[in-house]
């Protein structure tokens, strides 16, 4: 079952068929999957049929807006990972175009009588994560417009790619995190970090989840399953 209380898990940058549904069977919260021509951990492809509960995730790079929704629509996806320098406007308009298209669908599906032809419409709205990097400091004030309109934050390690760097800034930076908007914990965090995540976790940050990718890995996009399952179970996430 998902995680509803404590500490969510994310395992980012998910490529291969089987190893995805044997990631999805640890029940993660999220599973991220990277829709950027760049990275190494580029998806395209299917994703199979996942447990309930686990939020399929879809991480851009400053996307033009129409493949975006066309990326949510088409891979059922219920969270947004934006990557990039992505402003104010562009995260005001995605929010309304995906207002817009549930609504659309919502009247479709009223005027389509066999179920099957029904558009599938997710039963939230679709969470928006906005991805900010750091390395040995941080404005924190730069943080402010996007307050009200992102669900999360993500702090993940600056560095030459964007995300699966797998090397960790420096996390007493976020000692000085003024805000009580939740974020999600990424960079560099292996198996190997388990009691430093345990001190972040017990401290008065509003860590809403931790973020997984290459320290988990036996090759780009392919996790390692073990080493998933001993993390978890650590911490019993």
């Amino acid at each position: 079952m998902e995680n509803s209380d404590g500490m969510k898990l994310k395992v980012c940058g998910m490529k291969y068929v089987e190893n995805i549904q044997h990631v999805g069977a640890l029940q993660p919260d999220y599973l991220g999957f990277i829709f950027y021509e760049k990275s190494k951990r580029n998806f395209e492809g299917i994703i199979p049929e996942l447990p309930k509960g686990i939020k399929k995730t879809g991480v851009f790079v400053n996307e033009m807006l129409e493949i975006v929704i066309s990326m949510v629509e088409e891979y059922r996806l219920e969270a947004v990972q934006l990557h990039g320098d992505e402003s104010v406007v562009y995260i005001e308009e995605l929010k309304r175009q995906l207002a817009e298209r549930k609504a659309l669908f919502i009247e479709e599906n009223k005027q389509i009588k066999k179920k099957k032809n029904q558009h599938y419409i997710p039963g939230n709205s679709v969470e928006i994560i906005k991805v900010f990097g750091i390395k040995d400091e941080f404005n924190f004030e730069i943080l402010k417009p996007y307050l009200a309109l992102v669900d999360f934050f993500l702090f993940d390690t600056k560095g030459k790619e964007r995300g699966g760097n797998g090397t960790k800034f420096d996390w007493q930076v976020l000692a000085n995190y003024p805000f009580e908007k939740p974020f999600f914990l990424s960079g560099g965090i292996g198996f190997a970090d388990v009691e430093g995540v345990q001190k972040i976790i017990n401290s008065n940050l509003p860590v809403y989840a931790l973020d997984v990718n290459s320290r988990f890995e036996s090759a780009p996009g392919k996790k390692n399953i073990e080493e998933l399952k001993m993390f978890k179970t650590e911490l019993a996430i």
